[in-house]
Parts: structure tokens; sequence; C-alpha cells
């Protein structure tokens, strides 16, 4: 176990993860792409289609039926048109025949296409409910560290909206490929046994139009509307982030440069849209021209005139082509926006592929309960990126009920160290201790229960005040609640609120940012972890709203562990132990008092810090 393995097995192991983890030897960072054989987006694509194609192509099959007994009604208008104007009585066996089989073609077009929709739907359900309950379970694996290198709207733009960009091929664009295919073959072939002269004037706008469909899906067209998608992706990441950063933008008066850095992206991207458009515009034009129903009618209505009028063909047979020559061309568009949306779910496929190949963090084949509180960073090398480290070989003991503050200047690394114990990553050599027990080791659900971490940036969730406090401990009773809420000094502020603890946080209430902090507190100590982890960083609080949470923070931290990014100058003068990190090192180490007699990087900072007569006393440390 890693509690008996010395440092240099303890950091290139595999053995520790799952064997059956493909991820096992994958790198031990986390949260990188697993190879997926460089597949096409069509492979792609089918890959995710793979589990559902024999019941797409009973879609197909159903589709294609109700198409053909589509035409069926079609065929007997004909065939009545043709009886009623031939010379002589007509035949009332032959009238009502067609009337007959023009009425079950009508039901059996209903009744096909509706079981071919029905079916089509419930895969698309299902490939919905599948492809997001695997995203989520992926995304509850993935390094927590993983989003703090993505916005919210970038990971909502996957779940929601590529996995939404796949409704239209499943549900829709099979059944409109079997009528696109089945009505134009059956047509051609009625008509040309009808005349296939007149056939052919009536295949001169399909041909166009597919001409015209050819010219606008090159593949540069392709790669400027894939431009398209990705620009209104930001776009849309943007707006999630402009809406949940603006009480903070508000706060620093810079609402109106955040507005017009938004307005300037919306009117980028729209200039790019137009000049999209405006390149196909006239194509596009000229194919809608070509496949309208005036068109072929005038067409038709022209070759057909010319053959009656020269006796080459009588005029009983013009009325079929009149009515079906239409069926011609209405599949040619539906082609142009299947193609459309194939491309569109290919897109959203290497998307979602994309990030169910993000490797999650190994689990543990042999895990094991930490004993005791006592950490240790042993040995410990970090790169988020191969060849560029940002820790080295670092060592660092926590006792347990010590409170550490690790400071240095900007790009030092300590908020990678720090977030390498609650295992927002895994160390890229080394190994994070808790207990004796390497944290890989340790199932999450027990790490989270003797590790909590609060940082600035908290998360809160469109759920109750209530709910969102007992986020790790859903089970908690509201009195439990109540008294975390209290000792965080959040409680008066929700009681003022009309609902209470009950108020839904983005609907009923807002939270201002040191209220966002207090919330956060309130859960770490609903929670009871030992072992604290904090970026204290309060840059936006007031004084007043500070001295709340510092002092709801020393109800948090009595008696715990606590390793602490400090900012401010209080904060190290508090600390039992003040490390100092450069370059991903550990340059310095002991109370403040020590390393001001050092007269190293710590004491020369202090001094001019001090020197600042504008500053506060408890002002910034960098």
């Amino acid at each position: 176990m890693a509690t008996t393995e010395p440092v240099s097995a303890a950091t290139d192991r595999t053995g520790g993860r799952s064997a059956d983890d493909p991820t096992a030897a994958g790198g031990p960072t986390g949260g990188e792409q697993a190879d997926s054989g460089r597949q096409t987006p069509r492979a792609l694509l089918m890959g995710l289609l793979r589990p559902y194609r024999g019941r797409l192509a009973g879609v197909l099959v159903l589709q294609a039926v109700g198409a053909l007994a589509g035409l069926a009604p079609l065929l007997a208008v004909v065939e009545l048109g043709r009886e009623l104007l031939a010379p002589g009585p007509a035949d009332h066996g032959a009238v009502w025949t067609a009337v007959v089989i023009g009425a079950a073609g009508l039901l059996a077009r209903v009744l096909f296409t509706a079981a071919a929709g029905g079916v089509g739907h419930l895969v698309d359900a299902e490939l919905h409910l599948s492809l997001r309950r695997t995203l989520a379970e992926r995304l509850g694996r993935v390094p927590l560290g993983w989003y703090t290198h993505r916005s919210s709207g970038e990971v909502n733009g996957v779940v929601q909206g590529d996995v939404d960009t796949l409704h239209h091929l499943i549900a829709h664009t099979p059944g409109e490929f079997a009528t696109a295919v089945v009505v134009p073959v059956a047509s051609l072939a009625y008509l040309a046994w009808v005349d296939w002269r007149l056939t052919l004037v009536a295949l001169v706008p399909v041909l166009l139009g597919l001409a015209v469909h050819r010219l606008l899906s090159t593949e540069e067209r392709r790669r400027q509307g894939m431009a398209v998608g990705r620009a209104m992706g930001r776009i849309g990441a943007s707006s999630v982030e402009f809406v949940q950063g603006i009480s903070v933008v508000k706060t620093f008066g810079g609402a109106g440069r955040v507005h017009q850095r938004y307005r300037r992206a919306a009117d980028d991207f729209a200039d790019f849209f137009l000049g999209y458009v405006a390149d196909s515009a006239g194509l596009a034009a000229l194919s809608a021209l070509v496949l309208s129903p005036p068109f072929v009618l005038l067409l038709v209505l022209t070759g057909g005139t010319a053959l009656i009028t020269q006796d080459a063909m009588p005029a009983a047979d013009l009325p079929p082509f009149l009515l079906l020559s239409v069926a011609l061309t209405a599949p040619v568009a539906a082609l142009g926006h299947g193609m459309d949306n194939i491309h569109a779910a290919e897109d959203a496929a290497e998307r979602i592929q994309r990030m169910l190949s993000v490797r999650p963090l190994p689990r543990s084949a042999r895990p094991a309960a930490p004993r005791g509180n006592r950490v240790e960073y042993r040995g410990v090398d970090f790169a988020y990126d191969a060849g560029h480290p940002v820790l080295h070989g670092v060592d660092l003991v926590l006792e347990p009920g010590t409170h550490t503050a690790l400071v240095g200047p900007s790009g030092a690394g300590k908020s990678t160290l720090a977030q390498l114990l609650p295992r927002f990553f895994d160390p890229t050599r080394g190994a994070v201790l808790l207990g004796g027990v390497d944290i890989r080791d340790i199932p999450d659900e027990q790490l989270y229960q003797r590790v909590a971490f609060i940082f600035q940036d908290v998360r809160l969730l469109r759920a109750t005040i209530a709910e969102n406090i007992a986020l790790a401990v859903p089970d908690a009773d509201r009195s439990a609640i109540e008294a975390a809420a209290r000792a965080a000094g959040l409680h008066e502020r929700v009681q003022a609120l009309a609902k209470g603890y009950d108020s839904v946080i983005g609907e009923d209430t807002g939270l201002s940012g040191g209220e966002a902090q207090r919330l956060g507190i309130a859960r770490a100590l609903l929670i009871d972890a030992p072992v604290l982890v904090l970026d204290e960083a309060m840059s936006f609080a007031d004084v007043k709203t500070e001295t709340e949470i510092r002092h709801a923070l020393d109800v948090l931290c009595a008696g715990r562990t606590r390793l602490v990014v400090a900012h401010r100058l209080e904060t190290v003068t508090r600390a039992d132990r003040v490390v100092v990190m450069t370059d991903g090192r550990i340059t310095e180490s002991g109370t403040y008092q020590e390393l001001l007699a050092a007269g190293g990087w710590f004491a020369q900072t202090w001094q001019a810090r001090q020197g600042d007569g504008n500053a506060p006393q408890g002002g910034p440390l960098r």
C-alpha cells in the first residue's frame, strides 16, 4: 500500500490504479484527451449511433413504405382524371377502384409515417438519455482542475447543445432521406411509363437543383459552417460568463467595459456570419427558384403543350406530370437540409466524443482509509502539459491542527500545490498522502469527508439556499444547516428573505460575493472536515464583509489542519508556519518572525509592503 511504499515506488506506479481502467497508464495528471485513433467526424458519429442501427434501419423501412403509400392518392387522382377524360362513358368499377386505392394509400401513409416518427423519437430519447448519463458520469470523474480551464458555457454547449443537435438527425432525417429517395424513384418510374419525353423535361429542375446544391456543399463551405458554429459557441460561452460574473463586474464598476467587449464580440460574429451568408445568397436563391412549384409547373406545361399540339402525346397524359413533377423536386431540398443536419451532427459528435475521451482520475484497485489527518507532500512534481513543469520535488508536511500559509510571487505554483490535496489533479511524480495513505488510494467519498476546500469563486446551484449549503451532506436536517449558516454569519441574511432557506438562488434571491463566500464556509462547516484548503483572496470584499468572513473562517478553522494560499499579511502573522514558493519550489519555511530574520524573499517583500504608506495594514502580499 501507499503507506509503506518509498517515494520511488509511489512516483511512477500504475499498479495502484484499477486494472480495467483504460486510463491507468495514461499519465498522472488526468484530464488529457484519450487517443481516439484520430477518427473522422463521420466515424465518430457512426460510433455513437452503432447501438441503434437496427431500429434506425426500421425507421427507414417504415418511412419508405409510408412514402410509397403516400403516392397512392396522387396516382388515384391521375387515373381518375385519365378515366374521366377518356372518350365514352366512364368505367364505374375503375373509378371506385381508384378511390379505394387512394383512401387506403392515405391511411397506410398516416400509419406507417406515424410509426416511423414514433420509433425515431423513441431512439432519439434513448440516445439523449444515454449520452447525458454517460457525459454526467464522465464529467463526475474528470479531475476537478479540468473545469478551471473551461467555461461553464463550453461544457453546457456539449452536454446540452451538441446532444440536442443530434435530435433532428435521429428523429427526422432518416424519414426525410427515405422519402427523398423513394418518392422520386417511384414517380419517375410511373412518369416514364406514361411518357418518357416529358419525364426528361420534368427532370431538368431536379438536375439543376442538385448541381446548385453541390456548389453549396463544398469542403470550403463546410469549413465556413464549422467556423460559424464555433463562433456561435464562443458567443454563447461569453454570454453565460458575462451573466454569471455581472455582480463582480458591477462591484468594480467595469460593467460598461465588459459590455462593450461582449458587444464587440457579437458584432464581429455578425459581420462574419453576414459574409458567410452573402457568399451563398445567390446560389441559394437560384436553388429555391429552380425547385419552386411555379417554375416546375411552367416548365412541364410548356413541354407538355408542345407535345400535345404536335399530337405526340394525348392530353390525358399531362395531368400525371402536373401532379407528380412537384414531388420530384421537393425531396432535393430535403436532401440539402438532411446533409446539413448530418454535417452538424458530425461536428457535434466530434465535440461529444472529445469530452467523453477526457481521461478521468484513475480509481484505485486497492482502496484504503487514511489513518489520521497528517498531510504529506512527498517528492511532488507536477506539469499541466508535458515539458512545462509547474512544481519541482516539493516536500511538505502539515501536522494535524496546524495552520500553514503558502506565499510567493504570482506563478510560483501556490494554488497548484494547494489543489493537489483535494485531488484537483494527480502529481506527475511523487505522492500526496493523507493519514499515511496516498490520496489516489482513498475513495472520493472518504477523501471529501476529510478534505474540504474553499476558494474565492464559490459556485452556486440554481437550488434553494438550504440545498446549496447541504450540497455535500444532502441528508442533513434543517437544524444542522441553520447552525452552519449561523456560524458562517449567513443566518440573518437568509432569515430576512421571504422564503428563508427555501429561497431559490437565481429566482427568489441573489447573493453578493461576500455572501456566496459565507455560504461556501457554511458548506464546509456542515461537512466538518478535519483538513481545509483555502484560497483566502478576498479582494472583492469591503472591510466590513472581510471582517465578517474572517470571523466565520476562524469558527470554521478551529482545531483543523489548514493549508491557506495567503494573500494578506494578517493571514501570514496568524499562521503557525509560512512556506515560501518560488518557481515551483519551496525556498523558505518557518514562522514569519524566522523568515523576517532570514532576509530572503519574504523579508524583502514584507519590508517593501510595510514601506507602502498608502496600503492598509492587512493588505495583499505578492
